[in-house]
């Protein structure tokens, strides 16, 4: 099963790429599964509902429109709706399905639990990512400052495990180590959190979640992947068996990247004997060959 399960288009705030062409571009290159999953960031970002939308980028003096970032979430039902276009125009060539990615913070949870109870019947597939901690990002270094790498580590781990406590409505760990990719303080050891992940993974395998291999890590250049093989190792050491690959693909460019890598690794190095597909919401086990 050739499958990418992390997929952005226009209805997310930094895409632009249409959906049809993420369609057109997964079938080139010979994928038999894809899955949207355009963002939602309550915190920092609106429903399209919600009143005036704030835009970011460019230097403010002549910018386009279409170079801004709008802060909003995805425009609900407009996305279902092209969704079930383009799902409708590539059926004969592949399977696509619906998702979306949830940025889930502790104060945020009561605002995705009834985005989910209102659309539980449209979605396949729900991405959980701990994309900011108090409203505060992490690729500008607004969470990391002020707080030493130790504290920013720890915090962020911690709002993960909370966060897992008190929300079931998604499949699985997007990126779990995010906060690597923008830890300008080098490397942090693993040992000095495994015991906090351990109990993170037990958490999800406990409540029949799974974990994403997300292969955006060759695209940033990363020493390892995302999340790293200590991670990979310890979810299946500790019994965990679900697990998806997605490029994390903000455009064409970077759909199905190093697809056979991650499938290799997860293969070869971890010992995992397959990759899962999602359907209502259902895992679907696949032989990893």
């Amino acid at each position: 099963m050739l499958a990418d399960y992390h997929v952005h288009t226009e209805f997310s705030d930094d895409s632009r790429e249409a959906m049809e062409a993420q369609a057109k571009k997964a079938v080139s290159l010979g994928l038999q599964e894809m899955c949207f999953t355009d963002h939602v960031d309550y915190g920092i970002k609106k429903d399209w509902d919600e009143g005036a939308i704030e835009y970011r980028g460019g230097d403010g003096i002549g910018t386009p429109a279409d170079a801004l970032e709008p802060m909003a979430n995805v425009d609900y039902p407009k996305y279902f709706e092209k969704f079930g276009h383009v799902k409708a125009a590539f059926a004969k060539n592949i399977a696509l399905r619906c998702g979306l990615e949830f940025g889930v913070q502790v104060g945020t949870i009561p605002k995705y639990e009834a985005l989910f109870a209102k659309y539980a019947d449209k979605l396949d597939f729900v991405l959980l990512s701990i994309h900011q901690v108090e409203n505060k990002e992490f690729w500008n270094q607004e969470f990391q400052q002020e707080r030493s790498q130790q504290e920013y580590n720890e915090r962020y781990y911690q709002e993960m495990y909370d966060v897992m406590k008190a929300f079931k409505n998604y499949s699985v760990l997007a990126h779990l180590n995010l906060i690597s990719r923008y830890d300008k303080q080098g490397k942090y050891p693993f040992a000095a959190v495994k015991d906090m992940v351990a109990e993170i993974l037990k958490l999800a395998i406990s409540n029949g979640k799974g974990i994403e291999l997300n292969t955006s890590s060759w695209h940033y250049g990363l020493d390892d992947t995302m999340p790293a093989r200590d991670i990979l190792r310890l979810y299946k050491d500790l019994g965990g068996r679900i697990i998806t690959i997605g490029s994390d693909a903000h455009s064409t460019n970077y759909l199905a990247d190093h697809l056979e890598d991650a499938r290799a690794i997860l293969r070869d190095e971890i010992g995992m004997q397959e990759i899962y597909t999602f359907k209502d919401m259902e895992p679907i086990g696949h032989k990893l060959l």
